[in-house]
């Protein structure tokens, strides 16, 4: 099913995993752990798709496994940065061979030592919308930022390109992570003055971790709220206590947004579906009267 179709009856809830690395063979322990997203009835679940192409048969693989064998929609990350259209065409038709029918259609991140030769030939994720459109049927969805993307000069500027991929095909948005709700609510407020429509959906990345934090910190640009800098600055040397606050703080942002309205949930499990489960059970309840 098209989430594009699913979308239009309700707001969705949903989880991203990614695939190991083109080296490994042996898929069993990301398969289980769809297996065990499963149980908590996502309406789909995404996979990466790594920048250079390289590991895109796990993409499509883990993508198969959860259309055959799960009752949620896959949706696979296309990255285009240093893709061409042949190699689009190429990924594109083992997608409709397979019947997987959504595409998150990104540019990808440039790489710090090359950023100009990274990009073969779509320079924008709304020129592989653009080009997907014209030659596939796949229902589409692009990316946002909360906090406009590092590259834009404004959040105005940046909600203008979100306005292309609207034009271009794509029928909903996924935002990157943010942990302070009022971005979101931001966003989505100005998206729609600017003839932004399709549903804007947040992604929630619980940070269980030290390292997930210092990784949040230096790379992902996302602000990070005094309260929680604090709890993290005060327990960073107490693994099940990071756990536990990271949990506590995903679940309360995930709360006062479907209290606000939000356009669905995404949550960005990292593979761990610890994290899906320990948020799921403790607003089970709320989940299945906003998002069912």
């Amino acid at each position: 099913m098209r989430i594009c179709d699913i979308l239009r009856t309700k707001k969705t809830f949903s989880f991203e995993v990614f695939p190991p690395k083109p080296e490994v063979s042996d898929l069993d322990d990301i398969y289980r752990t769809i297996d065990e997203l499963q149980q908590f009835h996502p309406d789909f679940i995404s996979v990466t798709f790594k920048a250079s192409g390289d590991n895109s048969r796990h993409t499509i693989d883990l993508a198969t496994y959860i259309k055959r064998n799960t009752s949620a929609e896959p949706l696979v990350h296309l990255t285009c940065g240093s893709l061409d259209k042949e190699d689009v065409d190429r990924v594109a038709a083992v997608l409709e061979q397979e019947h997987l029918e959504n595409v998150l259609a990104l540019r990808g991140d440039k790489p710090v030592d090359s950023p100009e030769s990274y990009l073969k030939c779509f320079r924008h994720a709304s020129e592989l919308m653009a080009y997907l459109r014209s030659t596939h049927k796949f229902c589409m969805g692009g990316a946002c930022y909360p906090e406009g993307h590092i590259e834009s000069e404004s959040l105005y500027d940046d909600l203008h390109h979100l306005k292309v991929k609207q034009d271009m095909g794509a029928s909903f948005f996924i935002t990157q992570l943010f942990y302070d709700n009022n971005y979101y609510y931001r966003l989505k407020r100005v998206a729609r003055t600017m003839g932004i429509t399709i549903p804007i959906i947040p992604g929630i990345m619980p940070l269980t971790s030290a390292t997930m934090f210092n990784k949040i910190m230096h790379m992902a640009g996302a602000s990070i709220p005094f309260e929680l800098r604090v709890l993290f600055e005060r327990f960073r040397n107490d693994k099940e206590a990071m756990f536990e606050i990271g949990i506590a703080f995903s679940v309360s942002q995930i709360l006062e947004l479907l209290a606000n309205d939000a356009d669905g949930i995404h949550i960005y499990t990292m593979n761990n579906p610890k994290v899906a489960a320990d948020i799921y059970q403790r607003i089970h309840h709320v989940i299945d009267k906003e998002l069912r």
